[in-house]
């Protein structure tokens, strides 16, 4: 087990909020690497849990407007915005990073489970975490990730292309460090590549995992992962991640569905379409009923 311990540190013009919704900072120190967590709002606990190449100040916009009703939890998974580097970059590390976060509910201050938001690769954790630790959530948000595909999403044909997509998106990661380090992604193109890799192994035994989950579950997934383009690889990669949400709407009939006419960026371009279906699934009052999407 991971030894987990954590500091409270005010920063410059905010102060430790509780009951008034202030929002305050600290840090989670486990497995030699330093995970910034931030917490503000009031109403239902929230936890928002970024993907790859994607940081808490990237969700910014969306941890805003969910904090008008909702105490939001968001932080930084290693190598990504103020956490520190770290030696491994893999999915066990990455959930390994939100365990600590979630691992003291005392200390962490929420007054009951949270809804358990994540992006991309942080739905995949989400998951795994509800699979791990039944009870400790109220609810689960999945943000274009977590997808159970009923093939790979990479075959062999598309390495290359992808070895091309982890280099431009190591690059746009070292430009975007020019916003602040709250911005900056560390991960190596090489790294990249390989995560891309691993998701797309945990996505197809996912759906075991699902199995095990006895919370309301919202998936908000866009409707050309791939972009729009009528050529190349998008058109099988947007048929494939319509497929894997059938699939898990077929073993899990109770799954509410939301595409959203949006790539994968949705969560920077859809903010406050998201906050709405979160809010309808899990607002304050409770879960309501969210319309499906066929």
């Amino acid at each position: 087990m991971t030894n987990t311990t954590t500091t409270t540190t005010p920063t410059d013009g905010e102060h430790n909020g509780g009951s008034d919704g202030a929002l305050r900072r600290f840090a989670v120190h486990h497995d030699g690497v330093t995970i910034p967590v931030s917490r503000g709002g009031r109403g239902r606990p929230l936890v928002l849990c970024p993907g790859l190449n994607s940081t808490q100040a990237d969700l910014r916009e969306l941890a805003g407007i969910l904090r008008s009703d909702h105490d939001v939890v968001t932080f930084d998974l290693r190598g990504h915005g103020l956490a520190s580097a770290a030696g491994t970059y893999s999915f066990a590390a990455f959930l390994g990073d939100l365990t600590a976060v979630l691992a003291d509910p005392d200390r962490l201050g929420l007054p009951a489970p949270p809804v358990l938001v994540g992006y991309s690769l942080g739905a995949d954790l989400a998951v795994h975490y509800a699979a791990e630790h039944p009870g400790s959530i109220a609810g689960l948000v999945l943000i274009d990730g977590a997808n159970p595909l009923p093939e790979p999403f990479i075959t062999e044909a598309d390495l290359p292309q992808f070895r091309v997509l982890a280099q431009d998106q190591a690059a746009r990661n070292k430009a975007a460090s020019a916003s602040g380090p709250e911005h900056q992604v560390l991960l190596t193109a090489q790294d990249v590549f390989a995560l891309q890799l691993e998701i797309d192994v945990v996505r197809s035994a996912i759906l075991d995992r699902y199995r095990r989950i006895d919370r309301p579950i919202t998936m908000i997934m866009s409707a050309s992962i791939a972009g729009d383009s009528t050529e190349g690889r998008a058109p099988r990669h947007n048929r494939l991640w319509h497929s894997g949400i059938e699939r898990l709407r077929r073993e899990r009939p109770s799954t509410s569905a939301i595409r959203l006419d949006a790539d994968h960026r949705l969560p920077f371009t859809h903010a406050p379409d998201i906050a709405r279906i979160i809010r309808a699934a899990h607002g304050s009052a409770g879960t309501a009923d969210v319309p499906t999407t066929p």
